[in-house]
């Protein structure tokens, strides 16, 4: 304790020369805030009469369906600092104000998060901490990185990643009950965003996808979050987001993410880091833009990682984190004070976050080794000479026995000591019309993204007629034969390999669908369905353009049946692929990955399709068995051959003629049948379906390997709190 006694007694001094070159800042004036109206005018904390010291209290009315919040006097340890948060700026004449929303209590209470190491749940992550969330405000947990922010949120949402436990209690509304679909919101720190639609058609696109009803009962849905999130202006731009298409700035980006959470109307809204990769305006916008959601009633529970001095002064309530300790929970000015009390005063024209993260940082321990040679040459380097471990011990042990966190335990006690309504689940829409919403918004998509579609049918083009002119003029006698498979060869396989460039724009729909699947906008079944639906059109246009070039240019029969086989053919051998694709994607969840595992696949499969060594010349293991019946190539260069030969016959000589399998058998293996082609294509297609069913059943066990054991962490903590 003398340690602490003294290394706290140092930076105080420190600190405040830094601040002041002359003299010690006084604690009370270590912060600058501005009354309404006032301009750069310093207000210390005794300086403020004229502000209302109130705290939240909790009203639950019986009944009712709704949690309002009254005021209630502060307690006297907290009766010179400002308990709320600075005001809210005020709204502009004619702007829309958002409907109000009935906002729902949350508290947790010694939550502790343990994350699975090599043997065992050892390592935590989170240690005891408490805090709560009230309707109409604005809670934000800060801390430096790795402090265990994201962890604690996704916690209290009940979203936890399977690999860690939770041990502790959280409380809705006084309950100890899920949150139901519908009744809460969240926002990842990185979302997908489709980039070729406008704000509102995202936005309607969301709403049909969420709620049940028709399209025109989710107008005025989507309207209210276009003007919470004061997106008026942008409503009709697209989103953007990749090259070569202009779209909305990344601020705004941030603003259509969680716009989307509140077409659900939600009365809990999580969101972890709204500041990621926002400059200072665009990250103000932002605060304020919250600021005036939650003044609307709804809960606000948001992380961040750093803020400047007006974005700090819209918090409601800070939860102060370190290495997984709460350092702090409370008022966020009473944050302020908790740090002066503790010998950390914030020196004066620097950001309290600043000041928060410089003290209980581990990583400028770094900093302070780096520069030690230069503070000895050039005096002491105030602004660093601190050890942090000591300081997080500090404040730590201050906020135990603080006023602050026996007034949390207090709020914590009447939150739950009677259960208010619970929160219900507004319905979800069926999978028919999220089937129907999904394909046609992939059909818009195909439309509009010329970069991953339009481009891939151009590029296929190009590679048809360059095939085409090479096999050009080979005409219909004996000696042609080899030639025309090798055409036919080259034709299924250099097409089947160009067609992984499209790895991109699937794995954005898988990266698409995984943001929509976690907050159960969408399922497995519905995605792949839609998928297929909405692809079916662009390979079949690719299919017909493509075999339309071939075939006319290498001039193969001149029937229009035979013809429509030829692009039929090919179609399912694009759809092939693109399961095979859908797969490698599903599991490698990685661009460059998903390239190469798909090129190594599509070469090893060229290599067994028999025509570089006739299948039955192959070798027995691996090679015959199984890859040459494995191959999707095997089967559509066998039914186009026998579609191209099996009626035909050449001239030997003046009297003798042989049949086209007699012409082929010695070049590539076909079967003799006449329905063998028909059996060939029946074969891809069933191909086609089974790689979509591997594809369900890998995100299916993803997925339900998920649910399962959050709902074994559910029950097992269900045990643990009525044992």
């Amino acid at each position: 304790m003398e340690e602490i006694q003294s290394q706290s007694d140092n930076y105080r001094s420190s600190s405040s020369s830094a601040s002041s070159p002359a003299s010690r800042v006084p604690s009370s004036n270590f912060f600058y805030l501005r009354k309404p109206g006032s301009i750069r005018q310093p207000i210390s904390f005794e300086d403020s009469p004229e502000w209302e010291d109130t705290d939240t209290d909790l009203r639950i009315e019986e009944g009712g369906d709704s949690i309002n919040a009254a005021t209630t006097p502060a307690s006297p340890s907290l009766s010179k600092i400002n308990s709320g948060s600075l005001p809210s700026p005020r709204v502009p004449e004619g702007v829309v104000i958002p409907r109000k929303i009935a906002g729902a209590s949350v508290a947790w209470k010694d939550l502790t998060i343990t994350i699975k190491g090599k043997r065992k749940y050892s390592d935590k992550v989170i240690k005891s901490s408490t805090g709560y969330a009230l309707p109409g405000t604005m809670t934000v947990i800060m801390g430096p990185a790795k402090s265990g922010k994201s962890t604690l949120l996704r916690a209290i949402a009940g979203r936890l990643h399977p690999s860690a436990r939770m041990y502790g209690e959280v409380f809705v509304n006084g309950a100890k009950s899920h949150m139901p679909y519908g009744s809460y919101g969240y926002v990842e720190r990185e979302t997908t965003l489709i980039g070729s639609l406008t704000v509102r058609e995202f936005l309607s696109y969301s709403a049909l996808l969420q709620l049940p009803g028709f399209l025109c009962q989710k107008k005025s849905v989507v309207e209210d979050a276009i003007h919470a999130m004061s997106l008026d202006d942008h409503a009709n731009k697209l989103i953007g987001g990749h090259c070569y298409m202009k779209g909305l700035p990344s601020g705004e980006r941030r603003l259509v993410s969680i716009a989307r959470e509140l077409v659900m109307r939600p009365r809990i809204l999580f969101i972890d880091e709204p500041l990621y990769h926002l400059d200072c305006v665009a990250a103000l916008l932002m605060m304020v833009t919250l600021k005036r959601l939650a003044s609307t009633g709804c809960t606000l529970i948001v992380t961040i990682y750093q803020s400047s001095t007006e974005v700090f002064g819209l918090f409601d309530r800070i939860c102060l984190l370190s290495n997984g300790n709460t350092l702090f929970f409370g008022e966020t000015l009473a944050c302020l004070q908790h740090f002066s009390n503790a010998g950390f005063p914030c020196p004066i024209m620097q950001s309290p976050s600043d000041h928060f993260l410089r003290a209980i940082n581990t990583d400028f321990d770094r900093i302070i080794a780096m520069c030690k040679n230069w503070q000895d040459d050039n005096g002491d380097f105030s602004s660093v000479n601190m050890d942090t471990a000591v300081a997080i011990r500090t404040l730590e042990a201050t906020y135990k026995s603080s006023a602050d966190a026996a007034a949390v335990e207090t709020m914590i006690l009447k939150l739950t000591e009677k259960e208010g309504p619970g929160l219900k689940s507004k319905g979800k829409a069926n999978n028919a019309t999220r089937i129907a919403v999904l394909t046609w918004r992939s059909l818009l998509v195909v439309s509009r993204e010329w970069k991953y579609y339009w481009l891939h049918l151009i590029l296929y083009m190009l590679l048809t007629l360059c095939i085409g002119t090479v096999f050009s003029g080979l005409g219909h006698s004996l000696s042609s034969v080899a030639t025309r498979v090798a055409a036919i060869f080259v034709f299924v396989s250099f097409c089947s390999l160009l067609s992984i460039a499209r790895v991109p724009a699937l794995m954005k729909e898988i990266k698409i669908y995984t943001c929509e699947e976690s907050n159960e906008h969408s399922s497995t079944i519905v995605f792949l369905l839609a998928q297929l639906l909405s692809s079916i059109p662009f390979l079949f246009l690719i299919a017909i353009s493509s075999s339309l070039v071939f075939y006319f240019l290498v001039r193969l029969q001149d029937q229009f049946s035979l013809l429509m086989y030829f692009v039929l053919n090919f179609f399912m051998t694009l759809l092939v692929n693109e399961g095979i694709m859908l797969i490698v994607a599903a599991l490698w969840q990685d661009v460059l990955g998903s390239l190469l595992t798909l090129l190594c696949i599509h070469v090893v499969m060229m290599l067994s399709a028999g025509y570089f060594r006739m299948r039955n010349a192959l070798p027995g293991p691996v090679w015959m068995y199984p890859m040459s019946y494995i191959a999707f190539h095997t089967y559509s260069i066998q039914g186009l051959l026998e579609n191209e030969y099996l009626e035909n016959s050449f001239a030997v000589g003046q009297v003798r003629t042989i049949s086209g399998f007699q012409a082929l058998q010695n070049v590539y293996n076909i079967s003799p049948e006449y329905n063998s082609k028909w059996k060939n294509l029946l074969v891809l297609f069933v191909m086609a379906m089974g790689y979509r069913i591997i594809v369900l059943v890998l995100l299916f066990l993803l997925g339900s390997r998920k649910m399962w054991l959050l709902k074994r962490f559910k029950c097992n903590r269900d045990t643990t709190d009525t044992s």
